[in-house]
């Protein structure tokens, strides 16, 4: 029992071992200090993991990775670029570029969810199509409407000589550029101490709200977050992050984001979600308006994409205006499959650690490539490789359990 219990284990987490080995096997031809690494990483995963635990939803609800997050990334752009042209800077630029980016975002979702739900079984590739499709109307959008039927001011945001917008947005001129991460910054071991402090008061709170009172387990807990402050203290801990500045704004947003997951999985909407995700005709049956329910996945992840998008943005300082969208889905794809999760199911663990482990490779390959090969472009093309291999293998691994399981009950009928 415990052999197959282990098989079990690997087999189901392939993907996320591989990437381990891989990372472990790059990081010492690298070349790279640790701390050089941790202060990459951090980097990405402050303006990265957003976007990636917006996919839960969908995955939860069985409509797959919702590869149409292109379109609500389209949204917070537009939303950028309106702010932009009005001059409205720092938070207050962001926090409009947010709030114009909820009711795009919404509409786009909704009909991203009509159209879904007459492609049930095949919302994934529906989606990457429908990303293609909107990326046409974006384009015209920029390089047509904007400045000619919709007129633009500020000269800084079209194309010189011509009309449209311009190729790239500056967001340092406009203002918005680390708004959040500008806001409250932290070294690593100072971060350690907040977050455990928060999440302690969480707990003590929940734990006096709860009916049924564990005090063994909040004592676990408690330890367990005072042993990880502690260890943060300790001086390897603080070399390791020495380069590392926490923005904390950033973090506790993502934190927030992960909160709303579970508690949203709690309540009866996340029970209907799970039910859709589990089988639509038993859910049916049931009485959920089984599309109602679908749409309303599509759209709270689309926004939430916009959101995402804004946070990475507003971190780069800048975005191409006619290709910071494409890639959107694809990465924040790969990067919660390779944490562990699949198309039927996924967590905020699994986001968290794919988001980790992709965009470790994605630190570590070029540098590996350049040491081992003698040519970093070795690295960059092996990582986009694993960048479509990983949802390839996750899609031949769901066709393959959905085949297995069809086959068992006639296995036992034997």
């Amino acid at each position: 029992m415990a052999k197959k219990n282990w098989s079990e284990i690997i087999r189901n987490n392939i993907v996320t071992i591989m990437f381990i080995v891989l990372c472990a096997v790059c990081m010492v031809f690298s070349g790279y200090t640790p701390a050089y690494v941790m202060y990459e990483l951090f980097g990405r995963l402050s303006r990265n993991l957003f976007i990636v635990l917006a996919l839960i939803i969908p995955i939860v609800a069985g409509m797959g990775i919702n590869f149409a997050i292109t379109i609500g990334a389209m949204a917070a752009q537009i939303a950028c670029i309106l702010v932009l042209e009005w001059g409205v800077q720092g938070f207050g630029g962001f926090a409009l570029a947010a709030a114009l980016t909820v009711p795009m975002a919404a509409v786009f979702g909704f009909g991203i969810g009509k159209i879904l739900n007459m492609m049930k079984g095949q919302e994934m590739i529906g989606g990457m199509i429908l990303g293609y499709f909107a990326n046409g109307l974006y384009q015209l959008l920029c390089l047509f409407i904007f400045d000619n039927i919709i007129p633009i001011n500020n000269p800084n945001l079209t194309i010189k000589g011509s009309s449209g917008i311009a190729n790239t947005m500056d967001l340092v001129k406009g203002g918005i550029a680390g708004t959040l991460e500008n806001l409250w910054k932290l070294s690593a071991s100072q971060a350690a101490l907040v977050f455990a402090a928060v999440i302690a008061v969480v707990l003590l709170l929940s734990h006096l709200r709860s009916h049924r009172k564990n005090n063994k387990a909040l004592a676990v807990n408690l330890v367990a977050l005072a042993a990880f402050a502690g260890v943060m203290q300790l001086p390897f801990m603080v070399e390791l992050f020495s380069m590392v500045k926490i923005p904390m704004v950033t973090f506790g947003i993502v934190a927030v984001l992960c909160l709303f997951n579970v508690v949203l999985m709690r309540t009866r909407l996340g029970q209907q979600f799970r039910a859709v995700g589990q089988n639509r005709t038993v859910a049916n049956a049931a009485g959920i308006n089984v599309d109602k329910i679908r749409i309303i996945a599509i759209t709270i992840s689309t926004v939430l994409a916009g959101w995402g998008q804004l946070i990475f943005v507003q971190n780069m300082g800048a975005f191409q205006t006619y290709g910071a969208a494409d890639q959107v889905g694809l990465y924040a794809g790969a990067a919660i499959l390779v944490g562990g999760a699949s198309v039927v199911r996924a967590t905020n663990t699994q986001a968290i650690i794919g988001t980790i482990l992709f965009h470790l490779m994605f630190i570590l390959a070029p540098a590996a490539g350049k040491n081992l090969f003698g040519d970093a472009a070795i690295g960059e093309y092996f990582r986009v490789f694993m960048c479509y291999g990983v949802i390839a293998l996750a899609l031949v691994m769901h066709a393959w359990s959905s085949v297995a399981k069809k086959k068992a009950p006639k296995a036992s009928d034997k």
